[in-house]
């Protein structure tokens, strides 16, 4: 046999190792038949964010929108009703209103904020899918509230909680059947991998893991390692980013350059006082405008990196209306504020002086 003696071959290592391969040896394990299926380092990660998060279950994607769309399509069914909000990342809102739509799914899509959310829910809306705190505008969400009006009409409750981490915001705890994390961004925290998570009931979670078998939306082992790895350091991490942006935005607050700051820590934020009530920080997430072209400010900057992405080490700009949310209409990121002045930062771990230097020169430099 050609595993004969194999369990005498290796140590046991201190960190959890790839299984590199694709399939397995019968009859040995019932399980494990192919990587597509069940992975040991892609379970490993699994099992993490199941502990983080306090849930019964978990499931492990290739992409934080795999984790979503196979979610969202096993758990409905043409003729279902799915509500979400428009100031959620714009890929998630086009696969609710018109991919799902094309698939007989009912949509209804509320303009920002909880009250809005909840003014939104119909007694026959089946699935309601918000984000904890959302992408670009950084309205913060108050799970519980709609967690229990989900209970009274008998809807599902699914929180995409990229933003916050589930260092920041514990969304079963408030309610939700399912929370789902791009787990590219601030839970493997290096930009060096794509990868998603969702935890939640164990009902639901066996309904998403049979979908996400049969779609192929599965991780693969090497990306499971490095977000495994990464997500080790979340809390120092978020810790660290989370105090930096605190102290950026109300060093932003200052610039004569810059018109409005968004940030949930901030008292004059909207939604300060849910923040408050339920967030351990505030996030790595500073939005801002500016009194000057969008691109030629992310031009001008030296430290920080134009990106289109979030949630790394280091701290990056991108400009939402030609970037996360180009596909919007113009009506639409009317309704966000979204426009060619408004910037997103994530914000890094630098200190954060270099980060304020480096805005206040790039602004500077009209």
């Amino acid at each position: 046999m050609i595993n004969d003696g194999i369990e005498n071959i290796y140590a046991k290592p201190v960190t959890f190792p790839i299984y590199q391969t694709s399939s397995y040896i019968v009859p040995e394990g019932e399980k494990y038949r192919y990587t597509r299926e069940y992975n040991p380092t892609v379970e490993n990660l699994g099992r993490e964010i199941m502990r983080i998060e306090g849930s019964e279950d978990y499931n492990v994607f290739s992409s934080g929108m795999g984790a979503i769309t196979t979610t969202l399509l096993a758990l409905s069914q043409p003729g279902d009703r799915i509500l979400t909000h428009l100031d959620t990342f714009a890929r998630s809102y086009h696969f609710i209103k018109e991919f799902m739509g094309r698939w007989g799914v009912r949509s209804d899509v509320s303009i920002p904020g909880t009250e809005n959310i909840l003014s939104s829910i119909k007694k026959d809306t089946k699935i309601v899918f918000i984000e904890s705190v959302t992408n670009p505008i950084l309205r913060v969400n108050d799970i519980k509230a709609i967690s229990e009006r989900c209970n009274e009409v008998g809807s599902l409750l699914i929180v995409d909680s990229t933003v916050p981490t589930p260092y920041n915001i514990k969304s079963i705890k408030l309610g939700a059947d399912i929370v789902i994390h791009s787990s590219s961004k601030f839970i493997a925290g290096h930009n060096n991998v794509i990868s998603g998570l969702a935890a939640g009931r164990r009902d639901l979670m066996e309904k998403i893991d049979a979908m996400r078998r049969t779609l192929g939306t599965t991780l693969d082992p090497n990306s499971a390692f490095l977000t495994e790895t990464g997500m080790k350091t979340l809390d120092i991490r978020m810790e660290k980013i989370n105090s930096n942006a605190m102290k950026i935005a109300r060093g932003l607050k200052d610039n004569k350059y810059i018109k409005r700051v968004i940030y949930p820590g901030l008292s004059e934020h909207r939604d300060y006082h849910t923040a408050v009530k339920y967030m351990k920080g505030y996030s790595g997430i500073v939005c801002f405008e500016i009194g000057m072209d969008a691109m030629k400010f992310i031009g001008n900057l030296k430290r920080i990196i134009p990106a289109n992405t979030m949630g790394g080490v280091d701290s990056i700009a991108s400009i939402p209306k030609t970037m996360s949310h180009r596909s919007l209409t113009p009506d639409e990121l009317k309704i966000l504020g979204v426009d060619d002045h408004f910037i997103r930062l994530s914000v890094g771990i630098e200190e954060p002086e270099e980060i304020l230097d480096d805005i206040n020169n790039a602004l500077s430099h009209q």
